[in-house]
């Protein structure tokens, strides 16, 4: 019999590592697919009820294809363009379409050369085909290989050219951010750890997570029912990478410490993970519901992130209990080698640690103060957080070829010419819609569309009517993504609808519009609903409700704080041209609900503790033996956070260097000083209206530790 039982702890570890190890390798192909079912058109993320989806179902009406601009432009380098220059720029324009039109990326007829009232400019006008995908970037590279003309500087630019370059933003995103992510995460558990093998088993069940959530998410975006783009997917990888990690390294410092007070590896590994489950479980799903909260959005790249991060939760918790723990029963004591936990070794607190809780439990009213006083100086600059969009031709960090071109386009041309705002507007006093749409300030050119080839009112003529309907090109003074664009787009729906309300724009920048508003809305409907939430998952876990209060109200503290700095680092220090609203949302739903992880790591072994020697007691022994784990973790995940800033997208960058330092404020400040100086003040009356069924309370919150 003991043999048997001896097989059977041998056995049922490797057939879990196994499974694991089976699973993983077919799923791995399917992992890799997921960028082929990605979608970066903010265009479709947009809700039914936006007015410029409207428009663009309005515009089917008058049989033109939507398309996508390309302008091809030449500057010249010393003075206007002679006849021989111009000459061979035209045969530029028909080598571009003969590419394009190989490719079948064209939706229409190319347009002319069209020289610039100046003399010193000439572009052409391509119509690509909005759906091209991936070969939307290889034709811009095509076109931006031709040969050159003399005497001129070519740029490709245009609103397809731009959001190409936005694109290929995202290309690599997989290779480039987890080589970045797993060589960070293996150097900070090499030093923690000061182990060879242990870091290894840890990234390799984080491994084990991502490839299974990518794969379980590139079949549920590949049936349709999520949508995901390049953002979500390279979010949802830094997720599962720094979740699984950080649930691991929770489970290997409870199995350490058994394993110096059992002598079976697998009664330690028993006695672990039922000390562990509750607490990754606990931290697991309140992640969970947070990002399932983005399901109330009305855009559709949030509501694709709130599952596809909901799963790399679940396999990161899944991966963390199954196996890690298999892996490390099969190699026992000596996963940490060189620095074994032996049998009958004396549990040691981490002296700095103990110092750090007894400081705590000294002062608490002056540590709470001074915590307090920092993070409210900090969030005292959270108003001046610039959310007001971030134009897409300034999206690429260092600038691009066709933010380039777009610069030299507005020097020479009307720069929305390409992008005009779309107006649907009832046939019956169109004039008058059309005159006033004239007048608002920061609208060049309004034209009626009369289905006839050619640029917008070139012909001339009667409005092609369609059912009732007008449509009206407002052609813009600023470039179609700017935030001036935006504001243009908005005081034309309010002049054109105080003469009919019945008119609706539309066009690319009003979709930009739709979409911060929209993401705006989401902001005050979303942020209340996560706080609500993890409250009552507190409330369920620690069975009161002054300890889930006290821990919301400190992380929302907190991120406000993490948001202050954020605004004071984006426009002083990186010079960002602005923050998207998305970046905010995303960036609280995160902090927040990963931010309260590591008060539900130190909340529930304080309540442990305290059901021995009372909650002040019991909160400087948590405090001092959870410090070293969870202070890891949150170097862990601050650091894979930060690897989105090895990407050139200015929205990654801000949301990694948000959640990463958000993270560190977390770790830091209010798991180590104000959560424990605010439970200390308190006393037992944070576990109301529970009640701790505890020994005798420890006069002295700084005594020897004996057994944690």
């Amino acid at each position: 019999m003991p043999r048997r039982t001896s097989v059977l702890r041998w056995l049922l570890p490797a057939v879990i590592a196994l499974l694991w190890l089976g699973l993983a390798g077919p799923l791995g192909s399917f992992s890799g697919k997921l960028a082929e079912v990605s979608e970066n058109d903010s265009a479709a993320f947009l809700p039914d009820s936006a007015e410029s989806t409207r428009v663009t179902e309005l515009q089917e009406g008058f049989r033109t294809e939507r398309t996508l601009p390309v302008i091809l432009l030449w500057e010249s380098e010393d003075g206007a363009l002679d006849e021989a220059t111009l000459a061979e720029v035209g045969q530029r324009v028909d080598d571009a379409v003969a590419v394009a039109d190989g490719a079948g990326a064209l939706a229409g007829e190319a347009s002319p050369p069209i020289p610039s009232d100046d003399g010193a400019a000439v572009q052409a006008v391509l119509p690509f085909d909005p759906d091209l995908g991936d070969t939307l970037g290889e034709v811009i590279t095509e076109l931006r290989a031709l040969p050159g003309v003399e005497g001129t500087t070519a740029y490709v630019t245009g609103p397809g050219a731009i959001f190409s370059d936005f694109a290929d933003g995202f290309s690599g995103i997989d290779g480039l951010l987890l080589v970045a992510a797993f060589a960070v995460v293996l150097l900070i558990l090499l030093v923690v750890y000061r182990s060879p093998l242990l870091p290894l088993l840890v990234i390799g069940t984080a491994g084990m997570a991502l490839v299974v959530s990518l794969a379980v998410a590139y079949f549920l975006a590949d049936h349709g029912w999520i949508t995901v783009n390049g953002q979500s997917q390279g979010i949802a990888s830094i997720l599962v990478v720094g979740a699984a990690t950080d649930y691991g390294l929770l489970l290997v410092a409870r199995y350490r410490e058994e394993l110096r007070l059992e002598p079976s590896r697998s009664t330690a590994m028993r006695v672990a993970l039922r000390q562990s489950w509750e607490p990754i479980v606990a931290s697991g799903g309140t992640v969970i519901l947070g990002v399932l909260c983005l399901l109330f959005s009305d855009l559709g790249s949030n509501r694709g992130l709130g599952p596809i991060s909901a799963v790399s939760i679940a396999f990161a918790m899944l991966a963390a209990l199954t196996f890690l723990p298999a892996v490390l029963v099969l190699f026992g004591r000596a996963a940490f080698w060189p620095f074994r936990p032996r049998f009958g070794d004396e549990q040691r607190a981490g002296r700095g640690w103990e110092r750090v809780a007894t400081a705590v439990g000294r002062r608490p009213a002056r540590v709470l103060a001074g915590s307090l006083v920092g993070l409210f100086a900090l969030a005292a600059f959270l108003p001046t957080f610039d959310d007001g969009g971030i134009p897409l031709s300034e999206a690429v960090r260092g600038g691009s070829p066709s933010a380039a071109g777009q610069e030299a386009l507005a020097r020479h041309y009307d720069v929305g010419a390409a992008s005009p705002a779309s107006i649907i507007t009832p046939a019956d006093g169109w004039e008058d819609v059309a005159d006033a749409a004239a007048s608002v300030a920061g609208v060049v050119d309004v034209v009626p569309y009369t289905g006839e080839p050619g640029p917008p009112g070139a012909a001339g003529g009667e409005p092609l009517v369609v059912d009732g309907l007008v449509r009206l090109d407002a052609t813009l003074g600023d470039a179609p993504d700017s935030a001036a664009a935006q504001a243009t787009v908005a005081d034309l729906r309010t002049t054109v609808r105080d003469v009919d309300p019945e008119t609706l724009v539309g066009g690319p920048t009003a979709q930009d519009l739709d979409t911060q508003e929209t993401a705006a809305r989401d902001l005050e409907v979303i942020v209340p609903l996560v706080l609500l939430v993890i409250t009552v998952v507190l409330a369920l876990l620690l069975r009161a409700v002054v300890a889930p209060l006290l821990l919301v109200a400190t992380v929302a503290l907190s991120t406000a704080a993490t948001v202050g700095l954020g605004a004071l680092a984006f426009e002083h220090l990186f010079d960002f041209p602005g923050s998207d609203p998305q970046v905010l949302l995303i960036g609280f739903v995160f902090l927040v609900a990963l931010g309260i992880d590591y008060n539900i790591f130190l909340m529930t072994r304080a309540r442990e503790e305290s059901k021995v020697d009372g909650t002040r007691a019991g909160m400087t022994r948590a405090l001092t033996v959870t410090g070293g784990v969870i202070t890891s973790a949150g170097l862990v995940l601050a650091a894979t956070f930060g690897a989105l800033t090895v990407l050139p997208l200015v929205l990654l960058i801000q949301l990694g260097f948000l959640v990463g330092v958000g993270v560190l404020i977390d770790t830091f400040i209010v798991r180590s000083l104000l959560v424990p100086a605010a439970v200390d003040l308190i006393g037992d009356r944070v576990w109301w209206p529970g009640a701790l069924a505890k020994g005798p309370t420890a006069p002295e919150p700084e005594r020897e530790l004996t057994r944690v």
